[in-house]
Formats: C-alpha cells, sequence, structure tokens
C-alpha cells in the first residue's frame, strides 16, 4: 500500500486505535476546495448495444447551497450555519469512551492506547463560525469516516462495502466541512452530495474510477465476514458486476468462468438441469446461495440482478451449513441507494440473439426520509452458437423498495421473478465401451459434428418458474452493534422433458429417445435469519463478534409421469432430424415424491486483534437437519442429523497491506443432503453424514496503491469417511469406509494496475484422488469433472479516444466424466475479445465476441453424453445511463 509524504518528507504512521493521536492539535491550512463530480458508472448488457457512462456532475441539494451562501454572508453577530456547526455532540458510547462535554461546540475524538476513544477539545476560532480543526490521518475510509462522523455528527451514507477498504489521504487543518470531506476523498474515485439538512451520500465518479474502487478491494456482502478480504484465511473470489456486464455475461455459467477451479457438470444422475457445479472436486449442486439463503433449486441463474458474485473455496459449513465441502457461491442481488440513476442496455448480435435490461433507482421522498425503489427487469430470446435447435427464452423483474437508507434503522423489501421457456439440451453421446460399431471409438465422445441434436423439438421442453421474495430488517444499535434480520420465501417450478441421447444397440450407431429425463418438480423454501454483529474491546484486545441463528423449511415435491402413444422414433448418430414428428404425449401417473426438511442452526465466529501484526479467527456453527422422504412407491422414511461445524485461523500481517495465514475447517454431507434418500431403495437412510476437513496456508497482498488484490494458497481437503458400498457379509449397501483428498495449490490477481488497465483472472492446480474404497477399480483414480490445471484471466484497457478494449482467456484440463477414469473431456482453451466506444457520458457501444476460435470442445460432462461448449458468436450492445 503506497504512502502518501507529509511535507516533512517522512511516511505519516498508519492510524491504529491502539495509538494516541491528537486529532484536535493546532496546525495545518486548508486545501483550495475542488470541484465536486458525481458518480458515473458504466452499465453493460444487453445486445445491439455496449455498456454506458451514468451520469454527469452531482449538483448539491439546494440546502447545502443556501448553507454555504449563509456562511460566507454571516454578519458581525457570528450566526452559525446549521448544516456545519455541531453545537452538542450526539450521543456516542465506546468501550472506555469518557464522558462528552455539553458546552463544547466543536471537538475531535482521540484514540488513546490502552484506553479506547477519548475526547480533545480545541478552542473554536472567532473569525470563522463554518471552520474546524481536523487532524484525521490517513487510512481506510471505514475508518477515516468514522472519525470523521464522529467528529462532526454528520450522517455519512455509504452506498457500496467495498468503499469502506478505499485509502483515504486523511484530512489535516483548519476547514470547513466541505473542505474537510474534499481533502479527504482526494484521490480516491468517490464523490459525495448532502441528501438531507445533516446527511450526505458517498458515491462513485466517473467509470474508470468507479472501477477501480470496486476492482481494487472488493467485499463480501455475507455479515459472517466481519474483515477485508486480505485479512480473511480462506480463498475468497469475488466477481464485481463491472467486470462480468465488460463481458456480456447472461448466465452464472458465463460469471462463473472467470473463477478457476470450478467445473459444471451436466444434469444427470437423479438431479434437475440446472447450474451443476463442482468446486474444488466435490459437488456443489445445493450450494448456491441468494443473499446468505440457500437456494434449492434446479435451473439456470441470469445475473441482471446481481452486484457481486461470491465464491467460497474449501469446506464451508460452518459458514453455510450442510455441504459445501468443496466451497459455495454466494449472488448479491442489487439493492436501492439514495442517488437517482437510470440505464437500459438493448443488444443484438448471431445466432438470434436479444436482451434487454433496465436498472432504475429512484428515491421517493413522499415515503419518508431514506426511502428509494430500485427495478432491475430483463428479457433475452437466443439460440445457443455452434448448436441446433436449442434455444433459450426468458424474462426476469426484481423490483426493491428501502426504507431508512442513512438511518440507524433500514429496511429492505424485494421481489425477483424469473420466467424460461427454453428447449433444452442434452448434448451428445459418449460412445458405449461394448459399441461393435464404433469399438475404435470406444468410451470416447461420438465422431459427429457437436452441432447435433438428438431430442425431439415437438416434444423437449423447459418451462421453469422461480419466486424469491426477501425482506431484511437492520438496526444500528450504536456505532458498535448492528442487529440484522432477514426472511426469504421462495419457489421454483421445473416442468421440463429432456431426450437423453443414447444408442438403440451395441451393433447400431441409431439413436433411441426413449430414455427422456422427466421434472414436474416444485421446490420451495422459508427460511429466516438473524444476525448481530458487534465490535469492541477487552483491554488491549479488539473484536469483530459475529453470532446468530437461521431457521428455514424446505419442501419439494416431484410427479411421476409416463409417455403414451407411438414410441417415438430413433434418429440417426450422424444425421439426426430434431423435427421429425412426434405424436405421443407425456401425463403424470398420480404417483408423487415428497421430501420435506427442516434446518436450525446456532453460529459464532469472533476475529481477534492481537497487538499490531497478529489476528485470530474461529467460529462454530451447530447444525440439525430433519428430512422426511416419501418415494413415489413406498413408505416414507425420516432421517435426523446434528452435527458441529467449526474453522480456526491464524493471520499474520508484516504490513498493512499484506498477511500470511493459515486456516482451518470442516463440513459435513448428510445423506439426504439434496432432499433425497432414494438411492440403494432407501438404504442411505441409515447412513451418517460424511465428514470433511481443509487444510489451507496462504498469503494475500494489495500493490499498485492498493488498487489490485494478489493472492496464493496451498490447500488440501480430506473427506474421511466417503460413502461405498458395503464389502462385507452382513454390510448394509453403503458404509462410510472411503477416503477421498484434493490438494494443490491457487493463484489469483483482481484490480486495476492503472486507472485504465483493469485485470482480473487466476490458476489453479488440483491433484485429486480416491485413496481408499470398497470398489477396488475406484482407488487411486481422480476424481470426476476435476481438471488438473485450469486457469483463467479476463483483462481490459482503456485507450485515448474514448475507446476500451479487452480480451478473456480461458483454459480447463483433462477431465473424467466420472471416478471410473474411463471417459475423458480433452483440455481446452478459449479465448473472447471486447471493444467499446464510449460516446458519451450517456451513451456507450460495445461489441463482444466469443469463442474466437470457434473452438470445438466439451464444456459440461455427465455420464451417458455432455454438453459441448457454444461456438463463436458476436453481440453488440448498446447502454444509455442517466
Amino acid at each position: 500500500m503506497k504512502r502518501k509524504l507529509t511535507k516533512s518528507g517522512k511516511k505519516p504512521k498508519p492510524f491504529r486505535f491502539n495509538q494516541r493521536i491528537q486529532l484536535g492539535a493546532p496546525g495545518g491550512q486548508p486545501r483550495p476546495s475542488a470541484a465536486r463530480r458525481g458518480g458515473a458508472h458504466w452499465v453493460v448488457m444487453g445486445a445491439l448495444a455496449a455498456s454506458a457512462a451514468m451520469g454527469g456532475r452531482l449538483v448539491p441539494a439546494a440546502y447545502a447551497q443556501e448553507a454555504r451562501r449563509h456562511a460566507r454572508h454571516s454578519d458581525a453577530s457570528n450566526e452559525e450555519s446549521p448544516l456545519y456547526t455541531v453545537e452538542r455532540w450526539p450521543e456516542f458510547r465506546h468501550p472506555a469512551a469518557t464522558e462528552l462535554r455539553d458546552d463544547a461546540w466543536s471537538g475531535v475524538l482521540v484514540p488513546d492506547a490502552g484506553r479506547g476513544i477519548t475526547a480533545s477539545w480545541g478552542e473554536p476560532d472567532q473569525a470563522s463560525d463554518a471552520a474546524r480543526r481536523f487532524d484525521i490521518p490517513p487510512g481506510p475510509l471505514g475508518t477515516v469516516l468514522t472519525i470523521f462522523k464522529e467528529a462532526t455528527g454528520l450522517n455519512i451514507v455509504v452506498p457500496t462495502e467495498n468503499i469502506h477498504d478505499v485509502e483515504s489521504p486523511g484530512v489535516s487543518g483548519f476547514l470547513t466541512i466541505e473542505q474537510a470531506l474534499e481533502q479527504l476523498l482526494s484521490g480516491t474515485g468517490v464523490a459525495y452530495r448532502f441528501t438531507a439538512p445533516q446527511t450526505l451520500t458517498l458515491e462513485l465518479r466517473v467509470e474508470s474510477e468507479s472501477v477501480d474502487v470496486t476492482g481494487r478491494l472488493p467485499r463480501t456482502a455475507s455479515p459472517k465476514y466481519t474483515e477485508p478480504l486480505r485479512d480473511v484465511p480462506q480463498t475468497i473470489t469475488v466477481i464485481p458486476e463491472a467486470v462480468f456486464e465488460a463481458q456480456g455475461a447472461t448466465t452464472l455459467r458465463d460469471v462463473l468462468r472467470n473463477v478457476t477451479g470450478i467445473s459444471i457438470a451436466a444434469g444427470e444422475g437423479g438431479v434437475p438441469a440446472g447450474d451443476n457445479l463442482t468446486i474444488r472436486g466435490f459437488s456443489a449442486r445445493t450450494d448456491i446461495f441468494i443473499d446468505g439463503v440457500r437456494d434449492f433449486g434446479g435451473y439456470a441463474r441470469d445475473p441482471f440482478n446481481l452486484e457481486q458474485v461470491e465464491v467460497t473455496k474449501g469446506p464451508a459449513s460452518a459458514y453455510a451449513g450442510r455441504g459445501s465441502t468443496g466451497g459455495a457461491v454466494n449472488l448479491t442481488t442489487k439493492t436501492p441507494h439514495l442517488g437517482p440513476s437510470y440505464t437500459a442496455a438493448f443488444g443484438g448480435g448471431t445466432d438470434a440473439y436479444r436482451r434487454g435490461t433496465i436498472d432504475v433507482n429512484q428515491p421517493i421522498d413522499g415515503l419518508g426520509a431514506g426511502t428509494s425503489l430500485r427495478l432491475n427487469a430483463m428479457w433475452t430470446d437466443a439460440e445457443v452458437p455452434g448448436r441446433d435447435a436449442v434455444e433459450n427464452q426468458r424474462w426476469g423483474v426484481a423490483p426493491t423498495l428501502a426504507f431508512g437508507l442513512g438511518t440507524p434503522t433500514r429496511v429492505t423489501v424485494g421481489y425477483t421473478h424469473l420466467a424460461q421457456d427454453n428447449v433444452p439440451d442434452y448434448g451428445v453421446p459418449w460412445v458405449p465401451g461394448d459399441n461393435e460399431a464404433l469399438a475404435e471409438y470406444a468410451d470416447q465422445p461420438a465422431p459427429v459434428d457437436f452441432r447435433n441434436f438428438y431430442g425431439l423439438t415437438h416434444r423437449d421442453d423447459e418451462d421453469v418458474v422461480t419466486g424469491v421474495a426477501t425482506a431484511q430488517v437492520e438496526h444500528d444499535v450504536n456505532a458498535s452493534l448492528t442487529l440484522r434480520s432477514l426472511t426469504r420465501y421462495g419457489r421454483t417450478r421445473r416442468d421440463s422433458i429432456i431426450t437423453a441421447p443414447r444408442f438403440a444397440s451395441s451393433d447400431s450407431t441409431d439413436i433411441r429417445r426413449t430414455d427422456w429425463k422427466s421434472r414436474d418438480q416444485t421446490d420451495a423454501i422459508v427460511a429466516t435469519q438473524t444476525n448481530l454483529m458487534a465490535r469492541f474491546r477487552t483491554g488491549a484486545i479488539g473484536h469483530a463478534l459475529t453470532s446468530g441463528l437461521e431457521l428455514s423449511s424446505e419442501t419439494e415435491e416431484n410427479h411421476s409421469r409416463i409417455e403414451t402413444g407411438p414410441t417415438p422414433p430413433s434418429t440417426d448418430l450422424f444425421r439426426p432430424n430434431p423435427d421429425d414428428p412426434y405424436t405421443g404425449s407425456i401425463v403424470r401417473t398420480g404417483e408423487l415424491t415428497e421430501a420435506d426438511a427442516a434446518s436450525a442452526a446456532l453460529y459464532a465466529f469472533d476475529t481477534v486483534n492481537v497487538g499490531e501484526h497478529w489476528e485470530l479467527s474461529g467460529g462454530v456453527r451447530w447444525d440439525r437437519f430433519d428430512v422426511d422422504y416419501t418415494p413415489s412407491t413406498g413408505e416414507t422414511t425420516e432421517r435426523t442429523d446434528t452435527m458441529a461445524s467449526w474453522r480456526g485461523g491464524v493471520v499474520y500481517k508484516p504490513t498493512p497491506d499484506g498477511s500470511i495465514y493459515l486456516g482451518y475447517g470442516t463440513s459435513f454431507n448428510p445423506s439426504a443432503e439434496g432432499l433425497s434418500l432414494s438411492t440403494g431403495g432407501g438404504a442411505l437412510a441409515h447412513v451418517e453424514p460424511e465428514k470433511s476437513r481443509s487444510y489451507e496456508v496462504g498469503t494475500k497482498w494489495e500493490a499498485f496503491g492498493s488498487r489490485v488484490s494478489l493472492n496464493a494458497a496451498l490447500f488440501r481437503t480430506d473427506k474421511t469417511n466417503a460413502r461405498t458400498e458395503g464389502l462385507n457379509p452382513g454390510d448394509p449397501p453403503f458404509v462410510l469406509d472411503g477416503e477421498q483428498r484434493v490438494s494443490g495449490v491457487e493463484l489469483g490477481a483482481a484490480g486495476n494496475l492503472t486507472n485504465a488497465w483493469r485485470v482480473f483472472g487466476g490458476y489453479t492446480y488440483m491433484q485429486s484422488e480416491i485413496t481408499q474404497s470398497n470398489e477396488a477399480d475406484e482407488v487411486g483414480n481422480a476424481f470426476g469433472n476435476t481438471p488438473d490445471h485450469s486457469f483463467s484471466l479476463w483483462t481490459s484497457y482503456r485507450l485515448p479516444w474514448d475507446v476500451e478494449v479487452g480480451a478473456a482467456a480461458q483454459y480447463v484440463g483433462d477431465r473424467f466424466n466420472n471416478s471410473s477414469g474411463a471417459r475423458v473431456a480433452p483440455s481446452y482453451r478459449v479465448f473472447d475479445a471486447m471493444a467499446a466506444y464510449h460516446v458519451s457520458d450517456h451513451l456507450t457501444l460495445r461489441l463482444n465476441v466469443s469463442n474466437l476460435a470457434n473452438e470445438r470442445y466439451i464444456d459440461r460432462v455427465g455420464g451417458g453424453h455432455f454438453i459441448p461448449g457454444p461456438g463463436r458468436s458476436a453481440a453488440l450492445t448498446t447502454s444509455v445511463a442517466f
């Protein structure tokens, strides 16, 4: 982290709460007031267009202008400006804080070693009633603004947590509040404006600066992580909206291509199609969360309403609950803020691609102070590049209303609706090992054009409707204590028929269409989370404690169906006809598979600052998971699991800009993790949870003036009691005698090398092995869908003439389709390109070209089939913003 030199040429010491700093001491001169410019954001989405800058200069509120005019023209009576004068300090309590004097009209807080914050007072300057002494040292804006707020009594609204970690030069001198603000925000890329007489809101400036802020120091939105990512003893990757918008991403799978160590699987093996992920070698299909609440339904997600995507690597049951052996994915949704903004993007391209989005944020003064409405909407209609017959049509809307923004009590209510009507795809078959007609291709991809579609367009269909309603209340009890409660209802209704391409016989190249996968399924969840976060000191030791209670109820219903009418015709492997006539129908049998799950969890985590260089963190979570499972034919089976998970870590900070850490964590996988106990005729109902543990040692650094974060880690995850088939006489069908291990190294970089040059990338090496199994042919094999090497890089550069160019590269190594090691998906490389022209502050044109070389590759692996990656495509997006 670079530090500015003082006039004496010495670097200022970093600010720490155990160091006494006299903030009210004399000295310093006011800096000239710089012009304030407002936040500008680039929003890029759609087709027929690109991302555009959000709007122009911010104009101070009328009452702020009047206050300044009044200060300039005050008479000899020394009447004080109501905006800038704090006649009495607001009530403030801090551990070891002293009482504040009533007769003081101005003052400062002094961090004092061993005693917390004390008060220090300067004499009022009779020459100016709108100026006062400031002496706040450089440091993160979160720290600087806390001192500034307590010294002035102003309420400061920060629209995004990322701003808290931006480095501020501090402020020193006898200044007005506006002069002090301009000084402490100088060079940060952050602007301010008054939104009420005692309230100001921070905003990002022009696009290059706003990207500089968001790419510089990302944070997770979860209240369970109290420290900056730099100080979290675990690998966490945060993909900001600015990155995936510039890439033209339209699905969560597109967004996650930026993260190495993640593989996408085809929907098979008793699970619905959708976002089926593998993280560090372990399935994460049920480990996707929206704002910290599990999102259980099987469907393809769209990023139109996402602020960022957070990927946590390594066992995370202590934070997320059941599952999450390899990690978890959290989707952070967009929320209202106090600044008005209006953006829209429209686009079109090859393969009949059309997409439109809007993002509107409108303060509503008539509903009370701090009320704002945000509305996001999306419509997409497109074919899949390089695939015949496959189509995606979807639309979504997400209104969110917030009350009390900028006040101690904030209430947010929102709803997201996503509807899809697609022609689904199970891709191309593997050649079975016993197929005589293609013996030379045994257990290899079928030697066909990857465009081939083996389903029936008159039968195959995928209708999915997802609705998520959320209400959240946050209350700042005081400066050190915040209570947060979130309540969620989510429901996904899936009606799909997908043809799984299978060979008709071992001596033929015909593909039968009788193996179809049905989902007439409804998933629902009701959940509530209550979290209390406290910061306090015990003597010289600082604590950041977060604790909470989570309760949820999940249900799943899946109706059985059969096909009536003539048997659908087979088709030729090399020349399939997806438009063959279909006269049959799919009807319900009257049988129903049901699952009901009730979860309860308690957790507590504490991060302890010990001296200047050490942080210790640890926490524990206790879960109870109770499932009633009723198969379509059979009796109800019950299973209840209780399990404690925990994490611990040690962080050494040689400088404020870097950390070296050691972390350890555990996770558990109950048999009914996916709300099913059907495997082996219900035999899983008697199997205890699998257990995993993980070790990680790494280092994280901030470079280039804290604009770029760098990380490196060595990791190992052991599943110590993996499920495997019973071997000995009298064994049940499944026993916990297996062992699995994944070890490797991960590197990452994200941020802005300069104001014009952005990078986001990483590399992961993984070595996976089944070290023990009752199936002898598995021992020593690598995991399925786990490449040894994976690499991803996105970089963009803003040239003169308002032109921006970008490029992406992705490499994925060889992967087995399962743990038998018989079928291999070859490695592949994909390159993308982007060019944008920023016509004005309000209009941007962007061209994205994906898969430049038209690479033929396997994107998602399955047992009997695989799904090819999209072919080359181009899209032009126009974005307008005000």
